[in-house]
C-alpha cells in the first residue's frame, strides 16, 4: 500500500511540474498590451512541430487588476488546471480596469505569435460579461483574424458591429441575468440583423432562467472549444457549425472528470441583493 502511495505522489508531482512549464505567466512584456497567461500545449507533447490553434479567453469585471492569479478563478486557464485537455495556446489577459481594448488583446496576440507555432487561421476568443463585451468588440473590430467567437452575458460596445457579419458567433444570455440585462445582448443581435438580415453565421441562445454566473460553467466542457476549434478562416464561406444544446444537465456534467485544485470551506451565504459581475 505504501509503494502505490509513493507512486501515486511521483505521478501527481510530475504532472504538477508539467503542467507549471505548460502555464507561464507575463508581465511587462507588450507594449500597448496587457500582462498575461499562456497555455503552451508543445511543453506537455514534446517535439511538437504543427501549428496549433489559439483560444483567447476574456476575463469579467471581478478578476481586474495587478494580480494575475485572479485569472485562475474561473475560465478556461482553470479548466486547465482542472485537467481539461486542450490541443491549443491559450491566452488570457489580465484587464487592469474598464473596457476591453480590442488593439491591446491582439498586440498580445501578436506577440505570442513571434514566439510560438501558432495558427493564423485558426484563433478564437470567448468572454462572458465584460469579458463577453470584450469578445463582441474584438471580433468586430478584427473579423479578417478571428475565426469564431463565444459571447456570454455580455454586449458591445464599439461604434461599428457590422464585422460581426462575417464571423462565425455564438451570443449567449440569460433572461434572469441581474448584473448585465439580456437587453445588452438584444442589441448587438439586432445590430447584427441590421447590417445582414439573414445573419448566416450567427447563433443566439437567450436562454431562459439563467443568471449571469450561469454560463461560466461553459468554459469546463469540451464542447465548448470543439465548437470553436471546427472553424477556420481557410473556410471560404465561413460556414457556422452546428451547437450544442444548452440545458441544466450539459451544466451539471461540466466538472466531470475534472480535479479540484483546491477546497474551500463551505460557509453559509445569504442570498446576495443584487447579482455579481464575474
Amino acid at each position: 500500500m505504501k509503494r502505490i502511495l509513493t507512486i501515486i505522489t511521483i505521478i501527481l508531482t510530475i504532472t504538477s511540474s508539467t503542467m507549471a512549464q505548460a502555464l507561464t505567466q507575463h508581465k511587462g512584456e507588450v507594449e500597448n498590451g496587457y500582462n498575461f497567461w499562456l497555455y503552451n500545449p508543445d511543453s506537455i507533447v514534446a517535439n511538437e512541430t504543427e501549428p496549433k490553434p489559439v483560444i483567447i479567453f476574456l476575463h469579467g469585471a471581478s478578476l481586474c487588476g495587478n494580480n494575475l492569479d485572479k485569472v485562475k478563478t474561473y475560465g478556461t486557464i482553470d479548466a486547465i488546471q482542472k485537467g481539461r485537455k486542450l490541443d491549443a495556446y491559450v491566452i488570457a489577459p489580465q484587464n487592469p480596469g474598464g473596457s476591453w481594448n480590442p488593439e491591446k488583446v491582439m498586440n498580445v496576440l501578436d506577440y505570442v505569435s513571434d514566439e510560438h507555432n501558432i495558427d493564423y487561421d485558426r484563433v478564437y476568443v470567448a468572454g462572458m460579461s465584460l469579458g463577453g463585451f470584450g469578445t463582441i468588440d474584438v471580433a468586430a473590430t478584427y473579423p479578417d483574424r478571428i475565426a469564431a467567437a463565444i459571447a456570454m452575458c455580455g454586449g458591445g460596445t464599439v461604434a461599428d458591429l457590422s464585422g460581426l457579419c462575417e464571423v462565425p458567433l455564438w451570443i449567449i444570455h440569460g433572461t434572469a441575468d441581474r448584473a448585465v440585462g439580456v437587453g445588452q445582448s438584444d442589441k448587438v443581435v439586432e445590430e447584427i440583423r441590421n447590417a445582414d438580415e439573414e445573419a448566416p453565421r450567427l447563433v443566439y441562445d437567450r436562454v431562459k432562467g439563467w443568471t449571469h454566473g450561469t454560463p461560466a460553467r461553459l468554459f469546463y466542457l469540451p464542447e465548448t472549444y470543439e465548437w470553436l476549434m471546427g472553424h477556420t478562416l481557410k473556410d471560404p464561406t465561413r460556414s457556422i457549425n452546428d451547437t450544442f444544446k444548452l440545458n441544466n444537465e450539459l451544466l451539471s456534467n461540466a466538472y466531470k472528470g475534472l480535479r479540484s485544485t483546491g477546497s474551500k470551506k463551505k460557509t453559509k451565504r445569504r442570498a446576495p441583493k443584487r447579482a455579481r459581475k464575474i
